[in-house]
């Protein structure tokens, strides 16, 4: 246990000291995740006309707590693991003494320490557009914020990462992730808050994941009532499944890739 600590240590200092040497693609990649900057102006005008339940200010607030959960639960790891097991660069991997998905998890983790900075200074440019909308989460509120979004990064990561498994099948499994985006985008609450979605459709939504890897989170950290407990016990039922899945699929996979040469 104390060696695969050490090991994984290693991987996340060399993880980090990649990602700080190339820094400005880490950058575009945190200013190509803006959308709610945009989003916020649009909807902050749309409150102005008092049709929906939130003011301008609620609405300001909500996308960029949402801009802070997008930043810090962002996933790529069906892309890299795609572009390793094409390369065959997987089988190298295979010979580590730890499992290669704790690289890919190190790698998550130090862009996340990485883009701390450039996340704070997205906050800052928002709450200089609107400086009506400043607001400081008590420490209870902030902890609990962080608590869930750590939880819904973790369930979204295992989410990317058992679709991923499909790479010892199709050539690209990324496809998958496509599709998997589509119901993201219309049911995490990063278009909107789901509170203007029609009754059966927040409903319907509340069952899957993605609104516990966007709404959620934002709304805890708005200061907004949620039912915590309930967030927290659906994530960790989501998460028991999802590793179950990549755990099955991972063994057969790995069969699969070991029986063609690699």
């Amino acid at each position: 246990m104390i060696y695969a600590l050490r090991v994984f240590a290693a991987q996340l200092h060399t993880a980090l000291v990649l990602t700080t040497t190339y820094r400005a693609e880490m950058i575009l990649w945190a200013l190509s995740g803006t959308l709610p900057i945009i989003l916020m102006g649009v909807w902050g005008e749309a409150a102005r006309t008092g049709a929906m339940p939130y003011t301008p200010v609620e609405m300001v607030r909500y996308f960029v707590a949402v801009l802070v959960v997008r930043q810090l639960t962002f996933v790529w790891v069906i892309w890299e693991f795609e572009e390793e097991v094409v390369t065959g660069r997987l089988s190298s991997l295979l010979l580590r003494p730890i499992d290669p998905v704790w690289n890919y998890v190190a790698n998550h983790l130090a862009e996340r320490l990485a883009r701390l900075p450039m996340i704070a200074l997205l906050v800052g440019l928002c709450f200089w557009l609107h400086p009506e909308a400043i607001f400081v989460p008590s420490p209870a509120v902030a902890a609990t914020a962080l608590g869930v979004t750590a939880l819904s990064f973790i369930v979204r990561f295992l989410l990317q990462y058992t679709l991923a498994m499909a790479c010892f099948v199709v050539e690209r499994a990324s496809s998958l992730e496509s599709l998997s985006f589509i119901a993201f985008v219309f049911l995490s609450g990063m278009l909107a808050p789901l509170d203007l979605y029609p009754a059966w459709v927040a409903n319907l939504a509340a069952w899957t994941p993605f609104p516990y890897f966007v709404y959620v989170p934002a709304q805890i950290l708005v200061g907004a009532d949620v039912d915590v407990p309930r967030a927290v016990g659906l994530l960790f039922v989501w998460g028991a499944l999802l590793l179950i899945a990549q755990r099955w699929a991972w063994r057969r996979g790995v069969s699969r890739y070991s029986a063609m040469g690699a």
